[in-house]
Parts: structure tokens; sequence; C-alpha cells
């Protein structure tokens, strides 16, 4: 483990040389790096060290990246997850993304897009302004300085990627966005990399207001809105 001043990411990847690349791109980049190798590890480590984010391969021994995720969230751990899938794995990658995860990264995959995912990932959970004006919407009411929302007076436990795509929609109600701007607005990052996650998060968001769901409106061919 090393342990530098951008804070501690978890990587658990049973294919060493993956770990090994993943370990010296982050390096380089600041981050302090812990490498295990199995599920079972990485999970006691995740909730030993309390990284800043784990990047978690999908398919490990003795238990999957999906697995850890659920465990963390259903601890009330919402520290942000990556997942590492192979490029064939479009059920795995919904799966993990429907459990709480915030990204995914396919392999082959380059270092460097998945640093630039962790950092992305990172600045959007850690930005706070509390001169940023509290947002509402029928019953849903959104903060983003405290980084909270409510829905029909009911406190929302969001991941920090449902939280931003919610708050993205919400700063413009009635204004429909594709989901290629959804993608660059809110991940950071361009639409080759595929809107089918747009379209989980949007359920996971959706299924978590309860209610109040009918206010994120689906504008079939195009993308979503917040209805104003």
């Amino acid at each position: 483990m090393t342990d530098t001043g951008k804070g501690l990411v978890l990587v658990v990847e049973d294919e060493r040389p993956i770990a090994d690349l993943v370990r010296l791109y982050l390096s380089r980049e600041g981050y302090g790096v812990q490498v295990e190798h199995d599920g079972t590890a990485g999970l006691a480590a995740a909730r030993r060290l309390h990284p800043v984010a784990c990047i978690l391969d999908i398919a490990l021994p003795g238990m999957d990246g999906t697995e850890i995720c659920r465990r963390l969230r259903a601890d009330g751990d919402w520290t942000p997850v990556i997942f590492l899938t192979a490029r064939d794995d479009e059920v795995d990658r919904i799966v993990g993304l429907e459990l709480g995860g915030d990204d995914y990264v396919t392999k082959p995959f380059s270092p460097r897009e998945l640093v630039t995912r962790v950092k992305a990932l990172l600045r959007r959970a850690a930005v706070v302004s509390e001169t940023d004006r509290v947002r509402t919407l029928g019953t849903l009411v959104l903060d983003p300085g405290r980084r909270t929302v409510t829905a029909d007076g009911r406190a929302l436990t969001l991941t920090a990627t449902e939280f931003d795509l919610l708050a993205h929609l919400l700063g413009r109600p009635g204004r429909v966005f594709t989901r290629e701007e959804l993608l660059a607005a809110v991940w950071g990052y361009a639409s080759h990399a595929g809107t089918r996650t747009v379209d989980v998060h949007v359920a996971q968001v959706r299924a978590k207001l309860g209610p109040a769901a009918g206010l994120i409106r689906t504008v079939r061919g195009v993308g979503y809105t917040a209805d104003a």
C-alpha cells in the first residue's frame, strides 16, 4: 500500500499485470493505492481502509466485484465504485450499475482513461458549493451545498453519480438533455463510451424517487428532462 495526499484508491483485480499497471498510473497521479487480488480480501480492505474510490474487477475469485459493491452499499458505504469488465459482459455492467456502481471501464482499456475516470468521479464527489441554490421541483428538494435530496419529505441516499445526474436535470427544468450531453456533463467523457450507462442511472434514480419518479421524463429518441 502507498499513501499519498490525494487519498487511497482500492484496486481489486486478480490479473496481476493489469493490477500492477493500474497501480503505476494511479501512483503517478499522486494517489495512494492498495491492491487486492480476490474479492474476499477486497471487501475486507474496503471496510478497513475507507478508500476514496474502489476499482473492482467484476470477475474475481472468492467474491465477484458486484457482490463487493452490493455489500458495501448494504453497509451504507457509498464510496465511488468503478467496475472493470470484459467487453462482452453487458449484463454484468448493467447489474453492477444497478447495485450502486458509478462507472465502468471495459477491458482492454487505456490506463490513462481509467485514471481520468477516477479523477472525474472524485471531482464530482468532492464538489461542494454553499452558494449553489437549492433546487426544488414538485416534491423534490435538492441542496447542492449539502449534497442532500428529499422527495415527499423523505431523505434519499444517492451515489455521487446519481446525485450529479439529478442535479444536472433539475438545474434546467423543462430542458431536454440528450444521453450524449448527460454523459459529457455528468460523467465527463464522450458518447463513444456508450449511453446505456445513462439509462441505467436514470432508472436507479427513479427507483429511489418513488412517487416523485414521474418528474424525470423520458423523451423518446432524444433523452431525458425534469418536467417543469
